[in-house]
């Protein structure tokens, strides 16, 4: 069969020895890469208080983006709603739709995207925030529909059309974006887990809503593409590092690349690793048009969405490039 649409999440890597500057023009080289080859969605990623990710501001982040491309739709994957006022989402996005009409579009997640101290420190009410999540959603959808009699009105942002999407990594976002009849976008890269359960809840409870008619399932995979097997393998353990790190609460900047750093882990890492796998092609372009067919062929993915921490740019553009000859030539 063939494979669905292939976009790009981008978390904006900052590597070893590099800045969020340079993380940040390498997004925007990377975008401007991924217009040329064909890839329609681009979405950047609400973090907080990781030194290794450089997107946390990112509407700010999506506007540098839209400002140097011209046909991408770019997007958040996603902002974390529990850490804002809906009214200030639907004004930041409203401003960047009004800027580049057509192109702007809103993922939302309930986690808040950081650690229980930064939480606190961007909200103080974690615990009640998360709780009203439906309602925040239900409320920032109502800033862009502009209902008569609105009080409060978002200025960008009322009447304009920005979707929305809904993410997860468990149960509880299926069952909201069936319920709401919007898209939904599972978090398979790194939690692929509940993915089975979450898409059959999802497609059996979906209930369409004036922005969709039929379920949309987009799933996150993990991509590291090279002329070789061999030298995708090492230039994974990249992320593979940084993966592990963060599991073991010692988060950092991207790591280069390591020989036999799988054999340095504990027979519980090695476990989480090839779980991660089960969402991940790493190889060459045919080893991953094999394990792109499979998964597709699997879920059933109406998109896949595609990240990839490889610690040098040039590699990093290069695994995109032949994804895009294996998805759109």
């Amino acid at each position: 069969m063939p494979l669905p649409p292939i976009s790009i999440l981008d978390l904006a890597p900052i590597t070893e020895g590099s800045t969020a500057a340079d993380a940040l023009r390498n997004s925007l080289d990377l975008a401007q890469h991924a217009e040329r080859w064909g890839y329609r969605r681009y979405w950047v990623a609400e973090h907080h208080n990781m030194p290794g990710i450089a997107s946390a501001a990112t509407s700010v982040v999506l506007a540098h983006l839209a400002a140097g491309t011209t046909t991408l739709t770019l997007g958040s994957g996603g902002v974390m709603l529990p850490n804002h006022a809906p009214l200030v989402i639907a004004e930041q996005f409203g401003t960047l739709a009004s800027l580049h009409p057509g192109r702007i579009e809103l993922g939302l997640g309930r986690a808040p995207g950081t650690d229980q101290y930064t939480a606190y420190a961007l909200r103080r009410n974690l615990a009640g925030d998360v709780d009203h999540f439906p309602s925040d959603v239900r409320e920032l959808q109502d800033y862009f529909r502009a209902p008569d009699g609105q009080r409060v009105r978002a200025v960008p942002g009322a009447g304009l059309d920005v979707p929305i999407w809904i993410l997860g990594s468990s149960l509880y976002g299926a069952q909201l974006a069936a319920l709401l009849g919007l898209p939904y976008a599972f978090a398979s890269h790194f939690a692929p887990a509940a993915m089975d359960q979450a898409l059959e809840i999802y497609r059996e409870r979906f209930e369409p809503s004036e922005q969709l008619d039929r379920p949309y399932v987009m799933l996150g995979y993990n991509v590291c593409a090279a002329d070789t097997d061999d030298n995708a393998t090492l230039l994974r353990t990249s992320s593979l590092q940084s993966f592990v790190r963060l599991r073991r609460g010692t988060p950092g900047q991207l790591p280069p690349p390591l020989e036999g750093f799988e054999d340095t882990l504990s027979e519980v890492e090695q476990r989480m690793l090839a779980e991660v796998g089960r969402c991940a092609a790493v190889g060459s372009p045919d080893t991953v048009r094999s394990r792109l067919e499979a998964f597709a062929d699997e879920t059933q993915a109406d998109e896949i969405m595609v990240t990839a921490h490889i610690y040098d740019h040039r590699a990093r553009l290069r695994s995109f490039e032949l994804l895009a000859e294996i998805a759109y030539s």
